[in-house]
C-alpha cells in the first residue's frame, strides 16, 4: 500500500464547473483514512519554523471547507506569475520539492491532510533552498474545484494514490471518471497530468477512467524522469511490483483541427 496519502471527496457529487467560489454541494467520500502520526523533534521544529512561510493559511479549518472560500489569488501568494504545478498527496514531499528545483520558473502548489508529512516536506524545502513551493493542507478534490480556477494549472501530479484494493472501496479511487473530468476544466489547453501508481489493477481503472474523456491524449507510459525513487517505491520494486507510469496531455483546438 502506498504512504503518499491524498484527500479526496467524490468527484461525482461535486460542479467541476464551479468557479464562482460557491461552495459546492456533495457527500463526503473521502480517499484518506484520518490518523494521527505522532511527529518527530525534527518534523515539529520543521512546522514551527517554516509552516507560517510555505504553508498557505486560509483562515479556516482546513478539512472543513469553508462556505466563504474564493480561487485563490496565486500570484499574490508566490509573488509572480509563472507556470502551475499542482501535486496531490505530497507524501513526504520528495517529488514537489525536485519539481520546485530542477523548474524554478514554476509555482508549485501541494495539497496534502496530514501535518507529519506537511511537516517532512517542509524540511525538504528549507535543504534545498527553494521559495517556489507552497503547501495546502486541506481536500483536494474540493481544492481544485473551489480554490483554483479554471485552465489553471500546467502539471497535475498524482503519484501513488491510495488503491483502495477491496471492491466495496473503489469509489474512494481519487483517480475515476468524474475526477478524470475535473481535471481536464483545471488543466490549461496542452497540460498534463502524471500518474503513478504500482497497483495493477488501479493501473487498468486509471487507462479506463481516462478513456472516458476524449479531450486527454495518452501521451507517454514511460518513467517520469522528474520523479524521484522514494523509499515507498523501492520497497514496491523490492517486492516484485510493477510501477505503471501514466503522462495524458490535454488537447489544444489545434490538436483537434
Amino acid at each position: 500500500m502506498p504512504t503518499t496519502s491524498v484527500s479526496t471527496t467524490d468527484p461525482s457529487e461535486i460542479d467541476a464547473s464551479s468557479s464562482d467560489g460557491a461552495s459546492p454541494t456533495h457527500r463526503h467520500v473521502v480517499s484518506f483514512v484520518r490518523r494521527g502520526a505522532r511527529m518527530t523533534s525534527s518534523q515539529q521544529r520543521w512546522l514551527s519554523t517554516w509552516g507560517p512561510r510555505w504553508i498557505i493559511d486560509m483562515g479556516w479549518s482546513p478539512l472543513t471547507p469553508s462556505p466563504e472560500a474564493r480561487p485563490l489569488d496565486l500570484d499574490a501568494i508566490f509573488g509572480r506569475g509563472g507556470p502551475l504545478v499542482v501535486e496531490i498527496g505530497i507524501g513526504h514531499g520528495e517529488s514537489i520539492v525536485a519539481r520546485g528545483r530542477a523548474w524554478p520558473q514554476a509555482r508549485c502548489l501541494g495539497f496534502e491532510v496530514f501535518d507529519a508529512a506537511l511537516a517532512s516536506t517542509l524540511g525538504k524545502i528549507a535543504a534545498a533552498q527553494i521559495d517556489n513551493v507552497r503547501l495546502l493542507k486541506a481536500d483536494a478534490v474540493w481544492g481544485l474545484t473551489t480554490l483554483l480556477a479554471p485552465a489553471s494549472i500546467d502539471e497535475l501530479l498524482v503519484f501513488f494514490p491510495d488503491p483502495w484494493p477491496k471492491k466495496r472501496h473503489h469509489k474512494r479511487r481519487l483517480l475515476s471518471p468524474a475526477f478524470v473530468a475535473l481535471a481536464a476544466t483545471r488543466l490549461r489547453p496542452g497540460g498534463v497530468i502524471r500518474v503513478a501508481t504500482d497497483w495493477d489493477d488501479y493501473a487498468r481503472a486509471i487507462t479506463e477512467a481516462f478513456a472516458t474523456e476524449p479531450r486527454f491524449h495518452l501521451e507517454s507510459t514511460d518513467r517520469f524522469a522528474g520523479r524521484p525513487v522514494t523509499k515507498f517505491e523501492a520497497r514496491a520494486l523490492a517486492a516484485g511490483r510493477t510501477i505503471h507510469d501514466f503522462a495524458f496531455r490535454l488537447q489544444t483546438e489545434d490538436d483537434h483541427g
